[in-house]
């Protein structure tokens, strides 16, 4: 039996959490390959942390506003992460990160950390973890719960798994791009972190396309949105993830994306890839992911997830 099942069984906590100290003593050099929403933002917090930090992203121009913020912009992987300590990926998924991971491994020395940032599903994960043996490299498991805003404030919570060796490297990272880690186990392989995000996501995406589909419902039976939000407000059905992306949908601030829709998609997917694999069958994902895709096919892939709300009109919502 999975031990932190068990733990939740008898009730017992078996999770343990690390918290940001209140300073930090130990400056890295860490290379932070992929400088989208995420990345960016926590390269910045890296270099805001006394970190040496050196980043690369395939377009060029998206890391390029990072040497304001002291940042090194490398040219290639293999320059990004010559002689680094540390290595942070956080790329769009799994494929993307091991394409990369190859193009760096001529500069990677045996022994560096590898702490991998990306939702990239189980699979995913052990194609990842393969190349680290390969490489001599140790590997973490370490995808990030939060958005843009979370991220740029340093105040991400870290899902992390991977051996103890290496952890007096890898936590000053997770100390300067979060405010709390939590550890998912010793083997980073096992994939315990990305099966908890996962978990995690889906609960996100379902509260996120419900929202949307609400909206939609009220507006098509002349109903005004703000009537149903005051009908729930403070009682049990009311949640600050409601508010927040509906507030999004009603004042039409669904650029720049928290967390976009092609890449909420991307995770969907995933969520029921692993449930499939273990027998569990997933119809509000499955729905969320054709949703979200439908939104992106009508050109929102780059706004903000809530925006899926836009897949539940043909021609484009009533004025």
């Amino acid at each position: 039996m999975d031990p932190a099942r068990e733990g939740h069984r008898r009730g017992r906590r078996t999770t343990p959490t690390h918290r940001k100290p209140t300073f930090m003593t130990d400056q890295l050099t860490v290379s932070v390959l992929g400088t989208g929403i995420m990345g960016a933002a926590m390269a910045r917090s890296l270099a805001r942390a006394g970190h040496t930090v050196r980043v690369w992203n395939r377009t060029r121009a998206k890391a390029e506003p990072l040497a304001a913020d002291g940042a090194h912009v490398a040219g290639t992987p293999a320059e990004a992460v010559e002689s680094a300590d540390a290595v942070l990926t956080v790329l769009h998924d799994g494929p993307a990160t091991l394409d990369t991971m190859h193009r760096a491994a001529p500069a990677l020395r045996p022994g560096t950390v590898w702490a991998q940032s990306t939702t990239a599903g189980t699979e995913g994960v052990a194609e990842l973890a393969g190349f680290a043996r390969e490489h001599g490299l140790l590997f973490y498991d370490a995808p990030v719960l939060g958005t843009r805003g979370p991220a740029e404030a340093g105040q991400l919570t870290v899902l992390a798994a991977g051996p103890a060796e290496g952890r007096d490297r890898v936590t000053p990272v997770f100390d300067a791009v979060g405010t709390r880690t939590v550890w998912a186990g010793d083997d980073g392989a096992a994939a315990g972190a990305t099966r908890l995000k996962l978990v995690a996501n889906s609960w996100v995406l379902a509260v996120t396309v419900a929202a949307g589909e609400t909206l939609g419902l009220a507006e098509a039976l002349d109903v005004a949105p703000e009537r149903f939000l005051d009908l729930v407000a403070g009682g049990p059905l009311d949640m600050g993830y409601l508010r927040a992306k509906a507030a999004m949908i009603l004042d039409g601030r669904l650029s720049p994306a928290q967390f976009a829709v092609t890449t909420a998609a991307k995770d969907a997917r995933l969520i029921v890839r692993a449930g499939e694999q273990h027998g569990v069958r997933l119809d509000v994902a499955a729905a969320s992911a054709e949703r979200l895709e439908r939104a992106a096919g009508l050109g929102h892939g780059d706004e903000d997830m809530a925006a899926a709300y836009f897949a539940g009109f043909d021609e484009g919502p009533a004025a």
